[in-house]
Protein backbone atom coordinates (compact mmCIF):
# COMPACT_ATOMS: atom_id res chain seq x y z
CA UNK A 1 0.00 0.00 0.00
CA UNK A 2 2.81 2.41 0.81
CA UNK A 3 4.40 1.84 -2.59
CA UNK A 4 1.09 2.59 -4.28
CA UNK A 5 0.56 5.84 -2.41
CA UNK A 6 4.20 6.94 -2.66
CA UNK A 7 4.45 6.38 -6.42
CA UNK A 8 2.71 9.55 -7.63
CA UNK A 9 3.75 11.69 -4.68
CA UNK A 10 6.53 13.56 -6.50
CA UNK A 11 4.43 14.03 -9.61
CA UNK A 12 1.47 15.29 -7.63
CA UNK A 13 3.53 17.67 -5.56
CA UNK A 14 5.17 19.14 -8.65
CA UNK A 15 2.05 19.31 -10.78
CA UNK A 16 -0.59 19.98 -8.18
CA UNK A 17 -4.34 19.61 -8.64
CA UNK A 18 -4.84 22.69 -10.89
CA UNK A 19 -2.29 21.39 -13.39
CA UNK A 20 -3.84 17.93 -13.37
CA UNK A 21 -7.33 19.32 -13.89
CA UNK A 22 -6.09 21.57 -16.69
CA UNK A 23 -4.26 18.65 -18.33
CA UNK A 24 -7.33 16.42 -18.11
CA UNK A 25 -9.52 19.15 -19.64
CA UNK A 26 -6.95 19.85 -22.37
CA UNK A 27 -6.61 16.20 -23.30
CA UNK A 28 -10.39 15.85 -23.24
CA UNK A 29 -10.86 18.79 -25.62
CA UNK A 30 -8.10 17.51 -27.91
CA UNK A 31 -9.59 14.02 -27.85
CA UNK A 32 -13.04 15.30 -28.83
CA UNK A 33 -11.56 17.50 -31.54
CA UNK A 34 -9.37 14.72 -32.86
CA UNK A 35 -12.31 12.30 -32.89
CA UNK A 36 -14.29 14.83 -34.94
CA UNK A 37 -11.41 15.10 -37.43
CA UNK A 38 -11.21 11.30 -37.70
CA UNK A 39 -14.96 11.10 -38.28
CA UNK A 40 -14.65 13.70 -41.05
CA UNK A 41 -11.82 11.67 -42.64
CA UNK A 42 -14.02 8.57 -42.60
CA UNK A 43 -16.89 10.46 -44.20
CA UNK A 44 -14.56 11.75 -46.93
CA UNK A 45 -13.14 8.26 -47.49
CA UNK A 46 -16.64 6.87 -47.88
CA UNK A 47 -17.43 9.59 -50.42
CA UNK A 48 -14.21 8.96 -52.39
CA UNK A 49 -14.73 5.19 -52.36
CA UNK A 50 -18.26 5.64 -53.65
CA UNK A 51 -16.97 7.91 -56.40
CA UNK A 52 -14.37 5.27 -57.35
CA UNK A 53 -17.03 2.62 -57.66
CA UNK A 54 -19.14 4.99 -59.72
CA UNK A 55 -16.26 5.54 -62.18
CA UNK A 56 -15.61 1.81 -62.47
CA UNK A 57 -19.27 0.99 -63.17
CA UNK A 58 -19.50 3.88 -65.61
CA UNK A 59 -16.40 2.66 -67.49
CA UNK A 60 -17.59 -0.93 -67.63
CA UNK A 61 -21.00 0.12 -68.98
CA UNK A 62 -19.56 2.60 -71.53
CA UNK A 63 -19.68 1.00 -75.02
CA UNK A 64 -16.93 3.20 -76.38
CA UNK A 65 -13.57 1.62 -77.12
CA UNK A 66 -11.01 2.22 -74.36
CA UNK A 67 -13.59 3.34 -71.81
CA UNK A 68 -12.75 0.45 -69.46
CA UNK A 69 -9.05 1.28 -69.58
CA UNK A 70 -9.80 4.92 -68.83
CA UNK A 71 -11.90 3.82 -65.85
CA UNK A 72 -9.02 1.76 -64.49
CA UNK A 73 -6.65 4.72 -64.84
CA UNK A 74 -9.11 6.92 -63.00
CA UNK A 75 -9.36 4.23 -60.32
CA UNK A 76 -5.60 4.30 -59.89
CA UNK A 77 -5.74 8.09 -59.54
CA UNK A 78 -8.44 7.77 -56.88
CA UNK A 79 -6.31 5.28 -54.93
CA UNK A 80 -3.43 7.77 -55.00
CA UNK A 81 -5.85 10.48 -53.86
CA UNK A 82 -6.91 8.41 -50.85
CA UNK A 83 -3.33 8.58 -49.58
CA UNK A 84 -2.77 4.82 -49.25
CA UNK A 85 0.99 4.12 -49.27
CA UNK A 86 1.49 1.43 -51.90
CA UNK A 87 4.33 -0.23 -53.81
CA UNK A 88 4.33 -2.88 -56.55
CA UNK A 89 7.24 -5.23 -57.15
CA UNK A 90 7.68 -7.82 -59.89
CA UNK A 91 8.60 -11.47 -59.44
CA UNK A 92 12.28 -10.53 -59.24
CA UNK A 93 11.63 -8.02 -56.44
CA UNK A 94 12.16 -4.97 -58.59
CA UNK A 95 9.98 -1.95 -57.81
CA UNK A 96 7.65 -1.23 -60.69
CA UNK A 97 5.35 1.35 -59.06
CA UNK A 98 5.27 3.62 -55.99
CA UNK A 99 2.53 5.85 -54.65
CA UNK A 100 2.23 8.04 -51.55
CA UNK A 101 5.79 7.28 -50.47
CA UNK A 102 7.38 9.46 -47.75
CA UNK A 103 10.45 10.20 -49.94
CA UNK A 104 11.14 11.78 -53.28
CA UNK A 105 12.11 10.37 -56.63
CA UNK A 106 15.82 10.58 -55.80
CA UNK A 107 15.62 8.12 -52.89
CA UNK A 108 18.04 5.22 -52.99
CA UNK A 109 17.11 1.61 -53.46
CA UNK A 110 17.97 0.75 -49.84
CA UNK A 111 15.59 3.40 -48.54
CA UNK A 112 12.84 2.18 -50.85
CA UNK A 113 13.30 -1.45 -49.76
CA UNK A 114 13.27 -0.43 -46.08
CA UNK A 115 9.99 1.40 -46.63
CA UNK A 116 8.48 -1.63 -48.38
CA UNK A 117 9.55 -3.84 -45.46
CA UNK A 118 7.81 -1.41 -43.11
CA UNK A 119 4.62 -1.69 -45.20
CA UNK A 120 4.81 -5.48 -44.99
CA UNK A 121 4.95 -5.24 -41.19
CA UNK A 122 1.69 -3.29 -41.28
CA UNK A 123 -0.14 -5.57 -43.74
CA UNK A 124 0.88 -8.87 -45.36
CA UNK A 125 1.64 -8.21 -49.06
CA UNK A 126 -0.79 -9.33 -51.75
CA UNK A 127 0.42 -11.47 -54.66
CA UNK A 128 -1.38 -10.58 -57.86
CA UNK A 129 -0.71 -12.95 -60.80
CA UNK A 130 0.42 -11.11 -63.88
CA UNK A 131 1.13 -7.95 -61.88
CA UNK A 132 3.51 -8.90 -59.05
CA UNK A 133 3.39 -8.28 -55.31
CA UNK A 134 1.42 -5.38 -53.86
CA UNK A 135 2.75 -3.85 -50.64
CA UNK A 136 0.41 -1.39 -48.92
CA UNK A 137 0.12 0.51 -45.66
CA UNK A 138 -2.68 1.99 -43.59
CA UNK A 139 -5.17 4.67 -44.49
CA UNK A 140 -4.48 8.14 -43.07
CA UNK A 141 -7.63 7.68 -40.96
CA UNK A 142 -6.02 4.65 -39.30
CA UNK A 143 -3.01 6.75 -38.35
CA UNK A 144 -5.44 9.34 -36.98
CA UNK A 145 -6.98 6.64 -34.79
CA UNK A 146 -3.53 5.95 -33.35
CA UNK A 147 -3.17 9.60 -32.38
CA UNK A 148 -6.65 9.52 -30.87
CA UNK A 149 -5.70 6.50 -28.75
CA UNK A 150 -2.60 8.34 -27.51
CA UNK A 151 -4.67 11.37 -26.54
CA UNK A 152 -7.24 9.27 -24.74
CA UNK A 153 -4.50 7.38 -22.92
CA UNK A 154 -2.98 10.68 -21.78
CA UNK A 155 -6.40 11.90 -20.62
CA UNK A 156 -7.01 8.64 -18.74
CA UNK A 157 -3.60 8.92 -17.04
CA UNK A 158 -4.38 12.49 -16.00
CA UNK A 159 -7.72 11.43 -14.56
CA UNK A 160 -6.07 8.55 -12.68
CA UNK A 161 -3.47 10.89 -11.19
CA UNK A 162 -6.22 13.34 -10.28
CA UNK A 163 -8.23 10.57 -8.61
CA UNK A 164 -5.16 9.38 -6.70
CA UNK A 165 -4.46 12.93 -5.54
CA UNK A 166 -8.09 13.41 -4.44
CA UNK A 167 -8.06 10.10 -2.56
CA UNK A 168 -4.77 10.96 -0.85
CA UNK A 169 -6.09 14.37 0.13
CA UNK A 170 -9.26 12.83 1.52
CA UNK A 171 -7.35 10.18 3.46
CA UNK A 172 -4.92 12.79 4.78
CA UNK A 173 -7.77 15.07 5.87
CA UNK A 174 -9.58 12.18 7.56
CA UNK A 175 -6.39 11.08 9.29
CA UNK A 176 -5.66 14.61 10.49
CA UNK A 177 -9.21 14.95 11.74
CA UNK A 178 -8.94 11.60 13.51
CA UNK A 179 -5.72 12.63 15.24
CA UNK A 180 -7.27 15.90 16.37
CA UNK A 181 -10.38 14.07 17.53
CA UNK A 182 -8.33 11.53 19.47
CA UNK A 183 -6.34 14.34 21.05
CA UNK A 184 -9.59 16.05 22.05
CA UNK A 185 -10.96 12.75 23.33
CA UNK A 186 -7.86 12.17 25.46
CA UNK A 187 -8.16 15.69 26.85
CA UNK A 188 -11.84 15.02 27.49
CA UNK A 189 -11.05 11.75 29.27
CA UNK A 190 -8.41 13.39 31.45
CA UNK A 191 -10.50 16.50 32.06
CA UNK A 192 -13.09 14.95 34.39
CA UNK A 193 -10.68 13.58 37.05
CA UNK A 194 -8.43 16.64 36.78
CA UNK A 195 -11.38 18.99 37.32
CA UNK A 196 -12.50 16.81 40.21
CA UNK A 197 -9.04 16.94 41.80
CA UNK A 198 -9.00 20.70 41.34
CA UNK A 199 -12.38 20.91 43.04
CA UNK A 200 -11.18 18.91 46.04
CA UNK A 201 -8.09 21.11 46.32
CA UNK A 202 -10.28 24.24 46.32
CA UNK A 203 -12.50 22.61 48.93
CA UNK A 204 -9.50 21.96 51.20
CA UNK A 205 -8.36 25.54 50.83
CA UNK A 206 -11.76 26.82 51.86
CA UNK A 207 -12.09 24.24 54.64
CA UNK A 208 -8.57 23.68 56.00
CA UNK A 209 -9.84 21.76 59.01
CA UNK A 210 -11.47 18.98 56.96
CA UNK A 211 -10.21 15.56 58.07
CA UNK A 212 -8.17 13.82 55.35
CA UNK A 213 -10.20 10.65 55.82
CA UNK A 214 -13.25 12.44 54.43
CA UNK A 215 -11.57 13.02 51.07
CA UNK A 216 -9.23 10.06 50.66
CA UNK A 217 -11.86 7.92 48.97
CA UNK A 218 -12.68 10.62 46.40
CA UNK A 219 -9.02 11.42 45.72
CA UNK A 220 -8.26 7.74 45.27
CA UNK A 221 -11.15 7.45 42.80
CA UNK A 222 -9.78 10.32 40.71
CA UNK A 223 -6.25 8.89 40.78
CA UNK A 224 -7.58 5.47 39.81
CA UNK A 225 -9.52 7.01 36.94
CA UNK A 226 -6.40 8.72 35.63
CA UNK A 227 -4.69 5.33 35.62
CA UNK A 228 -7.63 3.76 33.77
CA UNK A 229 -7.58 6.53 31.16
CA UNK A 230 -3.88 5.88 30.57
CA UNK A 231 -4.61 2.17 30.16
CA UNK A 232 -7.37 2.90 27.67
CA UNK A 233 -5.09 4.72 25.31
CA UNK A 234 -2.52 1.96 25.67
CA UNK A 235 -5.15 -0.39 24.18
CA UNK A 236 -5.44 1.59 20.93
CA UNK A 237 -4.00 -0.42 18.05
CA UNK A 238 -3.78 -3.64 20.11
CA UNK A 239 -6.08 -6.68 20.07
CA UNK A 240 -8.77 -6.60 22.73
CA UNK A 241 -8.23 -8.87 25.72
CA UNK A 242 -10.45 -11.91 26.19
CA UNK A 243 -11.38 -12.46 29.82
CA UNK A 244 -14.58 -12.71 31.90
CA UNK A 245 -16.12 -9.30 32.55
CA UNK A 246 -19.00 -8.74 34.98
CA UNK A 247 -21.20 -6.14 33.33
CA UNK A 248 -22.83 -5.31 36.67
CA UNK A 249 -19.42 -4.63 38.20
CA UNK A 250 -18.46 -2.38 35.28
CA UNK A 251 -21.74 -0.45 35.49
CA UNK A 252 -21.38 -0.06 39.26
CA UNK A 253 -17.87 1.35 38.85
CA UNK A 254 -18.97 3.85 36.18
CA UNK A 255 -22.07 4.97 38.08
CA UNK A 256 -20.12 5.09 41.33
CA UNK A 257 -17.62 7.45 39.80
CA UNK A 258 -20.11 9.84 38.18
CA UNK A 259 -22.73 9.93 40.95
CA UNK A 260 -20.80 12.10 43.52
CA UNK A 261 -19.73 14.45 40.72
CA UNK A 262 -23.21 15.27 39.39
CA UNK A 263 -24.79 18.70 39.93
CA UNK A 264 -26.82 18.72 43.15
CA UNK A 265 -27.87 22.36 43.52
CA UNK A 266 -29.11 24.22 40.46
CA UNK A 267 -30.33 21.86 37.70
CA UNK A 268 -29.59 18.77 39.77
CA UNK A 269 -28.99 15.44 38.06
CA UNK A 270 -29.64 12.09 39.70
CA UNK A 271 -28.34 8.71 38.58
CA UNK A 272 -29.64 5.25 39.57
CA UNK A 273 -28.37 1.73 38.89
CA UNK A 274 -30.41 -1.46 38.63
CA UNK A 275 -28.21 -4.56 38.42
CA UNK A 276 -28.47 -8.21 39.48
CA UNK A 277 -25.11 -8.14 41.28
CA UNK A 278 -21.82 -8.35 39.43
CA UNK A 279 -23.17 -10.22 36.42
CA UNK A 280 -24.08 -11.07 33.77
CA UNK A 281 -20.63 -12.14 32.57
CA UNK A 282 -19.35 -11.42 29.08
CA UNK A 283 -15.98 -12.23 27.52
CA UNK A 284 -13.93 -9.23 26.53
CA UNK A 285 -11.64 -6.43 27.58
CA UNK A 286 -12.82 -4.85 30.87
CA UNK A 287 -10.97 -1.60 30.20
CA UNK A 288 -12.57 -1.12 26.77
CA UNK A 289 -16.04 -2.20 27.90
CA UNK A 290 -15.90 0.32 30.74
CA UNK A 291 -14.73 2.97 28.27
CA UNK A 292 -17.72 2.32 25.98
CA UNK A 293 -20.23 2.45 28.86
CA UNK A 294 -18.64 5.59 30.24
CA UNK A 295 -19.00 7.30 26.86
CA UNK A 296 -22.74 6.55 26.87
CA UNK A 297 -23.19 7.70 30.49
CA UNK A 298 -21.16 10.86 29.91
CA UNK A 299 -23.29 11.55 26.85
CA UNK A 300 -26.41 11.38 29.03
CA UNK A 301 -24.83 13.65 31.65
CA UNK A 302 -23.98 16.21 28.95
CA UNK A 303 -27.54 16.02 27.61
CA UNK A 304 -28.86 17.08 31.05
CA UNK A 305 -26.30 19.82 31.55
CA UNK A 306 -27.99 23.12 32.36
CA UNK A 307 -31.46 21.60 32.66
CA UNK A 308 -31.24 18.79 35.21
CA UNK A 309 -32.96 15.43 35.09
CA UNK A 310 -32.57 11.74 35.77
CA UNK A 311 -30.33 9.00 34.37
CA UNK A 312 -31.19 5.32 34.81
CA UNK A 313 -28.67 2.53 34.17
CA UNK A 314 -30.13 -0.98 33.96
CA UNK A 315 -28.13 -4.22 33.66
CA UNK A 316 -29.86 -7.47 32.74
CA UNK A 317 -29.42 -10.77 30.89
CA UNK A 318 -31.81 -11.73 28.09
CA UNK A 319 -31.59 -14.11 25.11
CA UNK A 320 -28.00 -15.19 25.90
CA UNK A 321 -26.92 -11.55 25.89
CA UNK A 322 -25.84 -9.15 28.56
CA UNK A 323 -27.63 -5.85 28.18
CA UNK A 324 -26.74 -2.46 29.67
CA UNK A 325 -29.32 0.29 29.10
CA UNK A 326 -28.71 3.97 29.76
CA UNK A 327 -31.86 6.10 29.82
CA UNK A 328 -32.14 9.87 30.35
CA UNK A 329 -35.02 12.33 30.23
CA UNK A 330 -33.10 15.03 28.42
CA UNK A 331 -33.95 16.71 25.09
CA UNK A 332 -33.33 13.54 23.08
CA UNK A 333 -31.89 13.31 19.57
CA UNK A 334 -33.21 15.19 16.55
CA UNK A 335 -34.76 12.82 13.95
CA UNK A 336 -32.39 14.00 11.22
CA UNK A 337 -29.39 12.97 13.36
CA UNK A 338 -30.57 9.47 14.27
CA UNK A 339 -29.32 7.77 11.10
CA UNK A 340 -25.80 9.15 11.45
CA UNK A 341 -25.69 9.22 15.24
CA UNK A 342 -22.80 6.75 15.45
CA UNK A 343 -20.83 8.19 12.53
CA UNK A 344 -17.56 9.98 13.38
CA UNK A 345 -18.02 13.74 13.39
CA UNK A 346 -21.73 13.68 14.28
CA UNK A 347 -22.43 15.85 17.31
CA UNK A 348 -24.82 18.54 18.53
CA UNK A 349 -22.44 19.81 21.21
CA UNK A 350 -20.64 23.08 20.73
CA UNK A 351 -16.95 22.29 20.42
CA UNK A 352 -17.62 18.55 20.20
CA UNK A 353 -15.89 16.28 17.69
CA UNK A 354 -18.46 13.49 17.58
CA UNK A 355 -16.05 10.64 18.21
CA UNK A 356 -17.44 9.26 21.49
CA UNK A 357 -20.43 7.30 20.17
CA UNK A 358 -18.46 6.09 17.15
CA UNK A 359 -15.75 4.86 19.52
CA UNK A 360 -18.32 3.11 21.73
CA UNK A 361 -19.84 1.32 18.73
CA UNK A 362 -16.41 0.22 17.51
CA UNK A 363 -15.54 -1.21 20.94
CA UNK A 364 -18.84 -3.05 21.38
CA UNK A 365 -19.50 -4.27 17.85
CA UNK A 366 -16.12 -4.73 16.19
CA UNK A 367 -14.06 -5.83 19.17
CA UNK A 368 -16.66 -7.71 21.22
CA UNK A 369 -19.21 -8.91 18.67
CA UNK A 370 -22.02 -7.04 20.41
CA UNK A 371 -24.42 -4.33 19.39
CA UNK A 372 -25.16 -0.69 20.25
CA UNK A 373 -28.63 0.67 19.56
CA UNK A 374 -30.53 3.88 20.17
CA UNK A 375 -34.23 4.60 20.59
CA UNK A 376 -36.15 7.63 21.78
CA UNK A 377 -37.37 7.59 25.36
CA UNK A 378 -40.99 7.11 26.43
CA UNK A 379 -43.35 9.65 24.86
CA UNK A 380 -40.47 10.85 22.70
CA UNK A 381 -38.65 12.39 25.67
CA UNK A 382 -35.00 11.70 26.30
CA UNK A 383 -32.88 8.95 24.83
CA UNK A 384 -32.16 5.29 25.50
CA UNK A 385 -28.83 3.70 24.50
CA UNK A 386 -28.49 -0.08 24.79
CA UNK A 387 -25.17 -1.97 24.83
CA UNK A 388 -25.47 -5.73 24.20
CA UNK A 389 -22.66 -8.26 24.71
CA UNK A 390 -22.67 -12.01 24.03
CA UNK A 391 -22.53 -13.89 27.32
CA UNK A 392 -19.68 -16.29 28.01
Amino acid sequence: MSALTDLPRGVLRRAGPPALIAAALLFGVLSVGYAWIVARHLRNDARDTSRMLGHVFAGLNDPREGAAADALLELADEVRHLGIPIAVTDTAGRITALDNAPFGANAGDAERQAWIAKLDRIHPPLVQPGVGTIHYGALPAARAFTGLAVLQGAMFLSLVLLAVWAMRERVTAARDRLWVAMARESAHQLGTPLMSLTGWIDYLRENPGTPASDLVEHLEADAERLQRVAKRFERIGRPARREPVGLGTVAERVVGYFRPRLPTLAHSVTMSLSSPGSGPTAIGDPVLIEWALEVIVKNAVDALSGRGGRIEVDVEAADAKGRVSVRDDGPGVAPEMERQLFEPGTTNKSGGWGIGLALARRIVEQQHGGRVTFRPGPDGRGAVFVLEFPLS
